[in-house]
């Protein structure tokens, strides 16, 4: 049974910390206020993947720029100062939890305390739960330690934006280039130049080692390293873009035997997934903790059945079969959500035996509390029918298909033509997902993409659908398959996979993209 939310009397804002970007580093209270939130209000930099902590909460960006992935979330935008504190308090009165979710930590270099001295003036409850701050955790993530008894005692943190309503400027450069310790400095690119010239003209040696970290702690982390007279031509080289954050000292001479993150088996390297959005978490999760920059194009989508008849027939009548045969995890899925949507439960299988193909399908029915009888060692309906000709469970047998609607005709052929009774039910279907093609052939122009993984024969057919017919621009990126049937289907549209995986599952192919990120 679904608990109830007891409404408050009085709402509340909570000033959540999200942490530097990494969704790991949230904090564990930080996690907690957000399942509880019925509204997130949340800034620019705050990686989207975190308002999944908060599935039932409206969400409402209020960012100075457009809020990233806009499929993901209800959004409002609103970006005044003046208009988010009126927000806050008014979104509070009826009673709501409302999170007010910043980058880093909401009370260094953020508006958090303009928004809780308005709120307390209002008499609106707030409680503030601090973050990991982008000062100390993103030199962290390249391998720089902000403070070393050896090197620098202090550390100090300081912004190049200042509020255009100060009547004169608050940071002393002069007295910052004086001290010995590190200098932290949270900046925006466009005032990055001036930063380095007031540094040198106050005093700071030019060869002071200064560091520039872009999208600290995420995949797509780049350090530049130079010096105060060198880094403002190497970043214009290297092309760097916001966010990104300057390190000036000598404890920068350490990143080269402790950087950590840039070791990672696939940091650098950019991963293109095209398998349904609903299950894009698991791979992009495990492809992101080895350093990958992941972009998401979901060829396809998963649904139910058009209608429930031939399903619904055949689980009515399991009886009737000697076997069922899962294929797929989508297929354990749909099988089973349908089996107890119509009452039944797991004795209803009871004279059935279960044979998958997959070690992901077996976990799946595993969690349904059921183990196959039969799963052959190499994971392909090929290896299937040979199996069970060996065990001689083919000839007479009666068999039970849940499959989707463009499932290859293989296995119901071969298990016929060996003697066995087979019906084959659609327990979801497949779909092209419209849209996205300009998108996608914008992303293989620029050639940035160093690997693009198949999941199955219909990501291939509806990623090279998705792409104009006759202008189709040429794939450059190395091409992974998940096993030998999508690798059939890829070899059809004329390009040899780079590497199948070994074990035909998103373990395998996590673990072949790793192998082929070391050999790269």
């Amino acid at each position: 049974m679904k608990a109830v939310k007891k409404r408050r009397e009085k709402g509340k804002v909570f000033f959540v910390g999200a942490g530097p970007g990494d969704p790991g580093l949230l904090t564990l209270r930080g996690a907690e206020v957000l399942r509880d939130a019925d509204v997130v209000a949340y800034d620019r930099l705050v990686n989207p993947e975190i308002l999944n902590f908060a599935p039932a909460a409206e969400k409402i960006y209020v960012g100075k720029k457009s809020a990233s992935r806009p499929d993901r979330t209800k959004r409002h935008t609103v970006s005044d100062q003046q208009k988010i504190n009126h927000l806050l308090a008014r979104l509070a009165k009826p009673g709501k939890v409302v999170v007010r979710l910043k980058g880093g930590d909401p009370f260094i270099f953020g508006r958090g305390g303009e928004e809780a001295h308005y709120l307390k003036k209002k008499g609106v409850p707030y409680e503030v739960v601090p973050g990991i701050s982008a000062g100390y955790a993103v030199p962290a993530y390249a391998g720089i330690p902000v403070t070393d008894r050896r090197l620098s005692s202090s550390v100090t943190f300081v912004t190049s934006h200042e509020g255009a309503d100060k009547k004169a400027r608050a940071v002393d450069w002069k007295k910052l280039a004086a001290l010995d310790g590190t200098v932290v400095c949270f900046m925006g690119i466009n005032t990055f130049p001036a930063v380095i010239k007031a540094f040198i003209a106050a005093g700071k040696p030019g060869s002071t080692p200064v560091a520039i970290i872009e999208n600290g702690t995420l995949p797509g982390q780049r350090v530049v390293e130079g010096t105060l007279r060198t880094i403002a031509a190497k970043m214009r080289a290297a092309k760097i873009t916001s966010p990104a954050l300057t390190v000036i000292g000598d404890v920068i001479r350490y990143r080269k035997e402790l950087a950590w993150f840039d070791d990672k088996p696939l940091s650098g390297k950019t991963v293109l997934l095209t398998r349904p959005r609903s299950q894009m978490s698991l791979l992009r999760g495990a492809l992101e903790k080895e350093g990958a920059r992941v972009l998401e194009f979901p060829a396809i989508e998963i649904l139910p059945p058009v209608n429930w008849e031939g399903l619904d027939r055949a689980i009515a009548n399991l009886s009737e079969f000697d076997w069922i045969v899962f294929t797929s995890a989508n297929a354990v899925r749909h099988f089973f959500t349908r089996l107890f949507d119509t009452g039944y439960d797991i004795r209803h299988l009871a004279r059935n035996k279960i044979a998958v193909v997959g070690s992901a399908t077996q976990e799946i029915l595993l969690k349904v509390g059921l183990r196959a009888d039969v799963m052959p060692s190499k994971f392909t309906s090929e290896a299937l029918v040979d199996l069970l000709k060996q065990l001689d469970a083919v000839r007479g047998s009666r068999f039970l298909l849940p499959r989707t609607d463009i499932a290859p005709e293989y296995l119901r052929r071969e298990l016929k033509n060996a003697g066995a009774e087979v019906t084959q039910v659609i327990a979801y279907r497949t779909v092209r997902v419209a849209g996205g093609g300009q998108k996608l052939k914008n992303w293989l122009r620029r050639g940035k993409i160093d690997y693009i993984t198949f999941t199955s024969s219909s990501t291939v057919d509806n990623f090279f659908d998705a792409l104009p017919k006759g202008r189709r621009p040429r794939v450059k990126s190395r091409l992974v398959s998940i096993g030998p049937v999508t690798s059939h289907t890829l070899k059809a549209y004329g390009y040899r996979p780079y590497r199948e995986a070994g074990e035909h599952t998103v373990r395998g192919l996590v673990q072949t993209l790793i192998s082929g990120g070391k050999k790269s």
